[in-house]
């Protein structure tokens, strides 16, 4: 990566590498940075980095920036300095995000923190507190990076095996853990989006999302930077609070290639007016990625016929599959052609079987995720550890150069995950927890083992069941549902519960939420089969997600069995509502030192 932004400054030096969007006022301010702005900064960053380390200079550097171009240049100096990069979100209230950024600092061994000088008094105090009286904390910034410190640089030396950067994981259903990419795999896997995406040289990408997620690190910031083109930006609070941000952009910068998670797209679908589409030339866009959380053929739908009076290609809108651990892509769509749909029976998939879906039969429709690139795919049998054929339904297993080496400093884990053996003897392959089954080459997703409702032998999708709650009224919030069991002690039985925002204008006495939950409940019974399921509505915002859209579905169950939930009203069956309190609440972060904006 070092040698593509190198050649991309000795090729074409005033070429913009970035352009980031501010918010300014009711519009958008740009700054811009060039390719060899970027260099040497970087090299700036790198130098002073070398010169401030104290002891072990192998010991990871942690990155705690709000999302702009300095994060950029901070990322690239600590590869130019040939130190691992950690990406993390700027822990600037107390909360989750300061409780996942203080177990980053623990579990990686920081060496170093870089940040913007507005933020380094703050986070130094926090490391203090912290007990990290020798990890430096170092600022960056346009002011900071100066000539005279890049004119100091030196290459480093690398080899393939080095690990470039950790990304640790969103814990969407675990604790989060640092993913080791090694210089090789990024260079794989950027190799295998250029030529699943058909990325032309210079391409110009946009994107909305988080810089310390794999899908906008690697996907949109990395990928244009490998092709020597330009990759346009906002922060992901700009998006929500304005979707048709996102689109205007494209249509400003002519951007060919951007990505969302699904929720993204309904966004815009929900909430790009009329007006703030007209004029839009959506023409230029080759490739819109959809991934990082289920994809729903409804949505893609609604997209395309919402936005077809733009000139955007209904082709253009590619799912795709990826994860952490293979350092991003592992599948994605054929970006010349339409994506495919495969309508199954919904019985035969509780089976784990893909059959054709049956006119007297419920059914379920999946959404085609593309072929794999460089990376080999499984489907085995997580008990057996046997190779299922086509259209059995099992884990994922991958083998080859993007998956990355293992988690950091967790060897058993590593062991187990990354080394899995198949039952008849196959080496090497990384077990990825999520459910799926190929027909035809073809990679269809449909879950995570660790999220599945067991019911009477029934194999249920909790996706599915809140996709059908939150379109059985307009009183409930798309995407804003958690469905997961929790088990009686008494009879060893796993009851389903239903967490499900409302919508902010939703009328909520106490007699329309009963009818709401009321309503649920039959819902689920008639279309499920899932008599005496608990209802929990809250209010908009209840329900957590990681940085990419993924619902905290394993967290929400801990909240619910905390009694931590802020519930508006509650129909509980009696084995759930007799449950004791758990006796090992997650206890609160600590806010000391945190630095505030």
């Amino acid at each position: 990566m070092t040698d593509a932004v190198r050649n991309g400054a000795d090729r074409h030096p005033d070429r913009a590498a970035f352009v980031y969007l501010h918010e300014d006022g009711l519009g958008m301010r740009a700054e811009e940075l060039s390719y060899a702005e970027l260099d040497l900064r970087a090299r700036a960053v790198a130098t002073r980095l070398r010169h401030a380390s104290k002891g072990d200079a192998t010991r990871p550097v942690l990155l705690l920036y709000p999302p702009t171009l300095d994060f950029v240049t901070a990322f690239l100096g600590c590869f130019y300095a040939g130190r691992t990069a950690i990406p993390a979100p700027l822990p600037d209230e107390p909360g989750e995000r300061l409780a996942r950024v203080s177990g980053i600092l623990r579990d990686a061994d920081v060496g170093a923190v870089l940040t913007l000088p507005q933020y380094r008094q703050a986070i130094g105090a926090w490391l203090v507190a912290s007990g990290e009286q020798d990890v430096v904390c170092l600022s960056t910034g346009a002011d900071e990076d100066d000539g005279a410190d890049a004119d100091l640089w030196t290459a480093p030396r690398l080899r393939g095996t080095d690990t470039a950067f950790l990304q640790y994981s969103s814990g969407s259903t675990s604790e989060p853990k640092g993913v080791m990419v090694t210089h090789a795999n990024l260079a794989a896997n950027q190799e295998a989006i250029r030529s699943a995406m058909k990325t032309p040289q210079g391409v110009v990408a946009g994107s909305w999302l988080p810089l310390y997620h794999d899908m906008g690190l690697i996907g949109m910031t990395l990928q244009p930077l490998w092709v020597g083109g330009t990759s346009v930006q906002m922060s992901p609070i700009s998006f929500i609070k304005q979707p048709a941000r996102w689109l205007r952009m494209i249509h400003d910068y002519r951007v060919e290639g951007t990505a969302s998670p699904n929720f993204g797209y309904e966004l815009c679908v929900r909430r790009v007016s009329e007006e703030q589409s007209a004029g839009l030339d959506l023409s230029c866009l080759r490739v819109a990625l959809n991934g990082a959380e289920p994809v729903r053929a409804d949505t893609l739908r609604a997209f395309v016929r919402r936005f077809a009076d733009t000139g955007l290609r209904p082709e253009a809108l590619l799912p795709c599959y990826g994860l952490a651990e293979n350092t991003l892509l592992v599948s994605a769509s054929d970006p010349d052609a339409p994506h495919l749909e495969l309508t199954v029976d919904a019985q035969a998939l509780e089976r784990d079987e893909l059959r054709p879906a049956r006119t007297d039969r419920p059914s379920r429709t999946l959404v085609g995720c593309g072929r794999a690139t460089d990376t080999e795919v499984l489907i085995v049998d997580p008990m057996t550890r046997r190779v299922l054929p086509a259209g059995q339904v099992g884990e994922i297993w991958l083998r080859g150069p993007s998956v990355a080496a293992g988690y950091w400093n967790r060897s058993e884990l590593t062991a187990e995950t990354f080394r899995a053996v198949t039952a008849d003897g196959r080496t090497g392959y990384f077990r990825t927890g999520d459910l799926g089954s190929l027909l035809d080459e073809e990679l269809y997703v449909t879950g995570r083992i660790k999220e599945m409702l067991i019911q009477h032998g029934r194999n249920l999708y909790p996706q599915d069941i809140e996709q059908a709650v939150q379109e059985s009224g307009e009183s409930f919030r798309r995407g804003g549902g958690a469905v997961f069991s929790v088990t009686d002690e008494a009879s060893d039985r796993a009851h389903v519960v239903v967490v499900q925002e409302l919508r902010a204008r939703a009328n909520v006495n106490e007699e329309s939420l009963a009818h709401l939950a009321a309503s649920v409940q039959a819902l689920l019974s008639r279309q499920f089969q899932l008599p005496a399921v608990s209802v929990v509505l809250v209010r908009p915002g209840v329900i957590r997600k990681t940085t990419s859209g993924k619902t905290q579905r394993t967290l929400m169950r801990r909240l619910f069995a905390d009694g931590a939930l802020p519930v508006l009203h509650q129909r509980l069956a009696p084995a759930v509502a007799a449950r004791p309190p758990a006796t090992d609440p997650a206890p609160e972060p600590t806010t000391a030192g945190s630095p505030r904006r």
